[in-house]
């Protein structure tokens, strides 16, 4: 008997110790970083100027494995809009994977006026690191001007440095904002007469070497060819007529119409450059991100890794032939052909079921004004020089010189506050006089100035949108709103950046692990994206995050 108590305890002992590992953390066999419950990898997908309606418009002409899988197996969110202004590049990628606003990360446009130093700043510009795979400064970049981090940051946090995390965008911004401060790399695309993806010192001080390989391909010169419609040009019947006069077009060639000869025109278009004013440069997005997971290991443990993909060539395809455009049309056709080839190449790499996708854009764009105002619909274009004429007068008479005002950039006013200060004005008074008189121009619709933005508090309408795109450390003493389809640009090609529904209303597409199939109407803003992406794997959101997690597309 006294055996048999023996051998008992000696069992609850060994029974105790090991719960006591599994507690501790001190040894097991699948630690948390390694559940089964976090996707193996999560693949966050911005298409740079995609306004929601794309998918409706063109969704008869979308297949089965790109655009349409995802609504089918995934969760559509078709109210989702961007929450404040400006609806740049940068500040959208930005906000994208930060989960708030220009008012707390920073990027408050894709250049913008540094009011300590008195010049204008890129907002992936850095003179402190150097150009990685090539001589040319498009090297020197990183995410020093983001303030907050990403989810992709908190990833890395949270595995202790395991997840890895990569951006791939042919713009240096569209892989940089997205993969945060602490990614393993970012990469973009540098044209001209290398045609190369390269980084940046911030990364790595040499590229990896299947990044050498692949540049030492011919991927990108076999894009060099003949760009023509998918489908036959008379089934685009959701889009424009081919030849018009609201399109821009390439150097080169007369009209902007199919076919284009890209090696050809390749030649007074920047060379390689051309390639991302096709949906080619998409396609050799495509290619990079799958030679990426391939190479880089990505979702091949239970270790969850980060790739966020950019597809920049729709906003270089709207800007130059604008968004009703037969180009635009068959950019999109062909991007859902790549999505596919992406989904499937996850799928066979990393396995179905175990990876996440999210989909959505930096912001949408405007009809161009001059087709709407022939289908009489109020649209039109801001006369600057017109303007700068009149608020200069304006100066002058007021304050004795045009001095007092600093810069004037992305509809916004900067003071110079030491010449207010030596005129012995009160700077909101100088503010004030300022918003008033810009408010009786024409096409100004509506002007606010910093000390409102600062001491105000909005729950509504454009003022809600403007106050959290306004950072009180980098933004102007007073911000303008033109009217409604009233832009600052050529009078072909479509552009973006204002709060109206056409530059905000955006798609949000979520799939693959960890996802409920659905769809809902209840409007979601961009910052909502990455505290979703947190409560899906379990880690703590952005640090500046303002959005809240969508529990309903969480299975």
């Amino acid at each position: 008997m006294k055996n048999i108590f023996s051998v008992i305890v000696v069992l609850l002992l060994l029974s105790s110790c090991g719960a006591q590992n599994t507690t501790t953390g001190i040894k097991k066999e699948t630690s948390i970083l390694e559940t089964n419950e976090r996707p193996k990898l999560v693949v966050g997908i911005v298409v740079d100027q995609m306004r929601y309606d794309y998918l409706t418009r063109f969704g008869s002409k979308f297949g089965d494995g790109g655009f349409n899988r995802m609504i089918n197996e995934g969760f559509n969110c078709k109210n989702n809009h961007f929450n404040y202004v400006p609806t740049y590049t940068g500040p959208g990628h930005a906000s994208v994977y930060t989960g708030t606003t220009p008012k707390i990360h920073g990027i408050i446009g894709n250049n913008w006026y540094d009011k300590e130093i008195k010049e204008m700043v890129y907002c992936a510009g850095d003179e402190a690191v150097e150009s990685v795979g090539t001589e040319d400064r498009a090297g020197k970049m990183s995410p020093h001007r983001m303030q907050t981090t990403t989810f992709g940051d908190e990833n890395r946090l949270f595995t202790q440095g395991q997840g890895k995390t990569i951006g791939i965008s042919l713009k240096d911004r569209g892989a940089i904002l997205p993969a945060g401060h602490t990614a393993n790399a970012a990469y973009w695309f540098h044209g001209k007469d290398e045609g190369r993806w390269i980084s940046s010192s911030h990364y790595m001080t040499e590229l990896p070497k299947w990044v050498l390989e692949f540049n030492a391909s011919t991927h990108a010169e076999s894009y060099l060819k003949e760009w023509d419609t998918f489908y036959d040009i008379s089934t685009y019947t959701e889009s424009g007529v081919d030849e018009n006069t609201f399109e821009g077009g390439f150097k080169g060639k007369e009209k902007a119409t199919f076919p284009y000869d890209l090696k050809s025109l390749s030649k007074d278009n920047r060379g390689y450059d051309i390639l991302k004013a096709t949906p080619y440069g998409n396609s050799l997005t495509a290619d990079f991100a799958m030679a990426a997971i391939k190479a880089e290991g990505l979702g091949q443990d239970q270790i969850t890794d980060v790739l966020a993909v950019s597809f920049s060539a729709t906003d270089y395809v709207g800007h130059n032939f604008g968004v009703n455009s037969k180009e635009v049309q068959d950019t999109y056709i062909r991007l859902d052909k790549d999505l596919e080839r992406l989904f499937e190449y996850l799928d066979t790499t990393v396995g179905k079921g175990e990876y996440t996708v999210f989909l959505t854009a930096d912001h949408g764009a405007i009809d161009v004004p001059s087709y709407l105002s022939s289908l009489k619909v109020p649209a039109g274009y801001v006369n600057n020089k017109e303007r700068k004429e009149t608020f200069n007068t304006f100066l002058e008479a007021t304050y004795g010189s045009d001095a007092i005002v600093e810069n004037i950039s992305n509809d916004q006013i900067f003071l110079d506050r030491a010449k207010v200060k030596s005129l012995g004005l009160k700077l909101s008074n100088v503010q004030d006089a300022i918003a008033m008189e810009q408010l009786s121009y024409l096409n100004v619709s509506k002007v606010y100035t910093a000390t409102t933005m600062a001491s105000t508090g909005f729950y509504g309408g454009i003022e809600e949108l403007l106050q959290n795109g306004f950072n009180q450390k980098r933004s102007g003493d007073v911000m303008l709103v033109n009217d409604t389809s009233f832009i600052s640009y050529s009078k072909t090609g479509s552009t973006h950046g204002s709060g109206l529904n056409y530059d905000t209303h955006v798609p949000l597409l979520f799939f693959g692990k960890g996802i409920k199939h659905g769809e809902t109407f209840n409007k979601t803003v961009i910052p909502d994206i990455a505290p979703t992406i947190s409560a899906l794997l379990g880690i703590s959101f952005p640090n500046g995050a303002t959005g809240q997690p969508l529990g309903f597309v969480i299975d």
